[in-house]
């Protein structure tokens, strides 16, 4: 009488011993989490596109012809005028020179004194910028204020050598880069203790995955002072227990861990044959055939000489054609079951034999029977 209580409290701790070992396993697909950091960045924080225009020189021959490029010829006189140099004359015909266009970013909050890189690209007929030395080059702004000046000597990853019969061209000898090439001169006034409230901006818009952002930062303080604004914005307002500490807010609202949200896509590039397929992409029930008609023909022609010593006859070629015409009637219509998630749909397909330039129609057709469940995006 007193084993079989026992016995049922032992039974009763091995059932809660199970169901306890089978939370993890519940909870496995929630850990696949991405930080807020990885998938939004704050509004105003980023940087800002610079451009200039200024000369190469020290190239070897390969440098912008001055009667080809007259802007090249104008600048390089201006230059050498403002050195205390009279160069107006016919006699100009320098290969050594080439006008170039250089970009950079300067990064957000970057400071008086700082180094960023530079991008240099020809812009005349010079063949290669290989040992070429940038001059002194003014880098504006979109307000047409100069923010930095670059000058240096370039780095060329391409090459280019040739003869009179043959040039061999490597990657793209007309544009260099400078690293910190460019020194910033101007800073952007941008004080981020002064900020009441701050915008999250989503990378891929999507209203779930910006309801969750707000809802994780708003679980973290503790307060409702993140709402979404639509697909794409999260409104963070500055809580009273972060007085004047911005950044020490937007540090901890970058580590939080948000589960994110995507649409049913597909991409097509029909040039490369590239698919790429979401996750959640289903298929309803559809029933697919697929088969090409192949038509072989094979020319081997042959020689009818005549016999030995003949008076009349004569060397002919004699046409002979082979045509062979595959259906491929060994391919079977296919039927794939309602609710088919991505891998069952590819195991289907890769098992019928399928290469991707008829996966690509065979998935715009399905589309427009209306059994894909997706979006169909052509690169």
């Amino acid at each position: 009488m007193t084993l079989f209580p026992r016995f049922a409290r032992r039974a009763a701790l091995a059932v809660l011993a199970l169901a306890s070992a089978w939370v993890p396993v519940a909870c496995g697909p929630a850990l696949a989490q991405s930080r807020i950091k990885d998938i939004a960045e704050f509004e105003s924080v980023r940087g800002n596109m610079l451009i200039g225009y200024g000369l190469v020189v020290g190239l070897n021959g390969s440098g912008d012809k001055l009667e080809n490029s007259m802007f090249t010829r104008e600048s390089l006189i201006g230059m050498l005028e403002r050195l205390g140099v009279n160069s107006r004359s016919d006699a100009l015909k320098t290969k050594n020179v080439a006008a170039v266009m250089v970009t950079a970013t300067m990064p957000a909050f970057a400071r008086q004194g700082n180094r960023i890189d530079v991008n240099v690209s020809t812009m005349g007929d010079a063949t290669s910028l290989l040992g070429g030395t940038l001059l002194v080059t003014p880098l504006l702004g979109a307000d047409a204020e100069v923010y930095a000046v670059a000058q240096g000597s370039l780095a060329v990853a391409g090459f280019s050598a040739g003869g009179a019969a043959q040039t061999v061209v490597k990657g793209v000898p007309t544009t260099g880069r400078i690293a910190n090439g460019a020194i910033v001169e101007k800073e952007l006034g941008f004080d981020l203790g002064q900020f009441t409230s701050l915008r999250l901006t989503l990378r891929n818009p999507d209203f779930t995955t910006a309801r969750r952002v707000a809802q994780s930062i708003n679980g973290f303080i503790g307060q409702p002072i993140a709402k979404p604004l639509d697909n794409g914005t999260i409104q963070v307002a500055v809580p009273q227990n972060y007085p004047g500490q911005t950044v020490a807010l937007m540090t901890d609202v970058e580590q939080l861990p948000v589960s994110t949200d995507q649409v049913a896509r597909v991409v097509i590039d029909e040039t490369t044959g590239v698919i790429v397929m979401g996750e959640n992409v289903r298929i309803s029930t559809v029933a697919i055939a697929q088969g090409n008609l192949t038509v072989r023909i094979t020319e081997t022609p042959q020689v009818s000489q005549p016999e030995p010593f003949s008076n009349t006859g004569r060397t002919v070629v004699v046409p002979r054609t082979d045509i062979q015409v595959d259906e491929n009637s060994d391919r079977k219509l296919t039927v794939l079951p309602g609710s088919v998630t991505l891998q069952e749909l590819v195991n289907g397909l890769n098992a019928m034999g399928i290469g991707p330039r008829d996966l690509i129609s065979i998935l715009q057709a399905i589309k427009a029977a209306g059994a894909m469940q997706a979006e169909i995006v052509a690169m």
